[in-house]
């Protein structure tokens, strides 16, 4: 019976439940973790890259994606869904600049990738977006934001999040561990980044990719031998935490 109603994403079923939306949302649960930290003065993005043939180029596999000069995206589900809707928003990034003379707002172009989602779960012919956005970057005041947007085309602003395979247990490690004083600089929220990512990452510290946004500054990658030197010093906070649990004799 409920064959009928996951047909069309125009139709709800008997519970109350868009069932093609929910199609959509478990794509994204299938996809790559993503994190997104927001610092006191920067903005960190992480993901974890699903890993590559080896004659593919790597840069060529990219889930972190400039949107305009101050807005970054990161994604996790469909990466086809992912390319269409970047390029959607990068034009009207790009199109706001030229008919009002100013950047558009990180809420506004969080709003505008939400409208265009939502769109696509009340209109026949087409089907839901397959990912979730985690959306970063500085209004025009210097101040940070960090946004998600959600298949159904919802939209929420958090200090850190995570969406993804995953993704809840990721969330439950920022609630224990976010700390404002920690986060007060790039380093600490880097770190808290990386730590995040290395709680769910399958494949290890070689296939994680971050950024770091900083105001009127372009978007910085880190390199491969940062991020590892980052994970040393995880890996050793992490020791000295086991063994100072560790009951002496």
């Amino acid at each position: 019976m409920s064959s009928r109603y996951d047909r069309a994403v125009t139709i709800f079923s008997p519970d109350g439940h868009l069932l093609q939306v929910e199609y959509a949302q478990e794509a994204v649960r299938k996809g790559s973790t993503a994190v997104g930290v927001r610092g006191a003065n920067c903005v960190v993005l992480g993901v974890e890259k699903s890993s590559v043939a080896k004659l593919q180029e790597d840069r060529s596999v990219r889930k972190i994606s400039m949107l305009d000069r101050h807005v970054v995206m990161a994604f996790a589900g469909l990466t086809a869904d992912a390319r269409i809707l970047v390029n959607r928003a990068q034009t009207e990034c790009q199109s706001h600049r030229l008919n009002f003379e100013h950047a558009v707002t990180l809420e506004y172009i969080t709003r505008y990738i939400a409208e265009l989602k939502q769109k696509y779960t009340q209109s026949n012919g087409r089907r839901p977006f397959g990912i979730s956005c985690l959306i970063g970057g500085f209004d025009a005041n210097g101040s940070a934001h960090l946004f998600q947007t959600e298949p159904s085309g919802i939209f929420y602003e958090f200090k850190a999040n995570a969406t993804g395979r995953s993704a809840n247990t990721v969330r439950e490690f920022f609630e224990k561990t976010y700390c404002e004083e920690e986060v007060s600089n790039e380093r600490g929220a880097v770190k808290l980044a990386i730590r995040a990512l290395l709680e769910v990452a399958q494949s290890g510290q070689n296939h994680l990719e971050v950024a770091i946004m900083h105001k009127d500054e372009p978007l910085h990658l880190l390199d491969s031998k940062i991020i590892a030197e980052y994970v040393k010093i995880i890996e050793r906070e992490k020791y000295v935490e086991l063994n100072s649990k560790k009951p002496r004799n």
